[in-house]
């Protein structure tokens, strides 16, 4: 019988803070020419020759926006990079650099902190992104981490959330609902590994909507494709926290209502199917669900027939006067009020 041998845990203290920075971070290399300088001095250098900033942070905390029990630390970290560029292409931008801060316990040898920026890595390398900052620090609770995305573009192309005006067509890319059902598959597999460990999960009729949740695309293709239809969105922001909380940001931003019809979600065939397994509402799940990281945009109705027909695009409603409010049409044609019932980070 060969003796399996266990894996190798090498203790943190070992290499101390900026040895631990060196060691993680040596395999990456500059690749944009604007980055100037990247890690290994006090500060990073950016150079965009005269167009404008973008930065977006976002915070990824253990047990409140990631279970390790379930999501592969390499995924996670593909993850963290992608939650914050879908931020910078949600404004027509291109995205450029990141960097990324650990808090982290002692439970995490360097081996899973490896597994971790793997991840970083293979979506700095597809996303054409470089890493060029960042810290570590200890953590009592657990593993947090931080991103910030850097962006650039004209000012002329910057979109943001206050341009929708009554009449505005509301389209968005992809498909929805997906993340959030992959999330409630691997819930379910949890509870169930939990009671009974020699039940072993089985996936494989849920592939499509559990890449949804654990490895995620920002839509970096979306802001090109539109520049070549000869579209300038009026509005635009990602679906992060649900349809619901995202379209009513971009109305309160923008002063205006919007009528938004149910028929016209766009929803995988593996969405329908899982939610009639799990006995949920698809519709419900399409508007609250959050973390899809489509963008979700408004466009004047001019521009209709640059769209119409455009497999990566869906037109789900318009926007009104402010007075006529936020409405969901139903497949009946009955108007209910859309309530924000996406993510909301500060909701105990």
């Amino acid at each position: 019988m060969i003796e399996e041998k266990a894996p190798t845990r090498t203790s943190l203290a070992e290499l101390g803070e900026f040895g631990l920075i060196k060691h993680l971070t040596e395999g990456f290399e500059l690749k944009n020419p604007s980055s100037r300088k990247g890690i290994g001095d006090d500060a990073a250098v950016i150079d965009f020759k005269g167009e404008k900033t973008l930065v977006s942070t976002d915070l990824l905390i253990e047990g409140v926006h990631f279970d390790l029990s379930y999501v592969p630390l390499k995924h996670l970290g593909y993850k963290a990079v992608m939650v914050n560029l879908s931020d910078i292409y949600a404004m027509n931008a291109s995205a450029s650099q990141i960097t990324v801060s650990i808090a982290v316990s002692n439970r995490f040898p360097l081996e899973a902190l490896e597994e971790l920026y793997a991840g970083i890595r293979l979506a700095c390398e597809i996303y054409n992104v470089d890493l060029v900052g960042g810290d570590t620090t200890s953590s009592t609770r657990g593993l947090i981490i931080s991103v910030t995305a850097i962006g650039h573009a004209p000012e002329k192309k910057i979109v943001y959330r206050n341009g929708a005006k009554p009449n505005d067509l509301i389209v968005v890319s992809g498909d929805i609902g997906g993340a959030y059902l992959g999330l409630q598959v691997l819930e379910r597999e949890k509870a169930v590994f939990e009671v009974n460990p020699n039940m072993q999960p089985d996936l494989a009729d849920y592939t499509y909507i559990i890449e949804r949740q654990l490895k995620p695309e920002a839509r970096k293709d979306v802001p090109p494709m539109l520049s070549e239809l000869g579209i300038k969105p009026t509005a635009m922001m990602d679906i992060s926290d649900g349809l619901s909380s995202d379209i009513l940001h971009i109305c309160t931003q923008s002063g205006v209502g919007c009528r938004i019809y149910e028929e016209k979600l766009p929803l995988d065939p593996q969405v329908i199917s899982t939610c009639e397994e799990f006995n949920l509402d698809s519709t419900t799940i399409a508007l609250n669900g959050g973390e899809d990281y489509e963008l979700l945009f408004t466009i004047a109705q001019k521009d209709y027939d640059k769209i119409k027909g455009n497999p990566h695009f869906s037109v789900i409603g318009y926007i009104t006067e402010k007075n006529e409010g936020e409405m969901l049409i139903t497949r009946s044609g009955e108007p209910f009020k859309i309530i924000a019932k996406g993510w909301n980070a500060l909701k105990e």
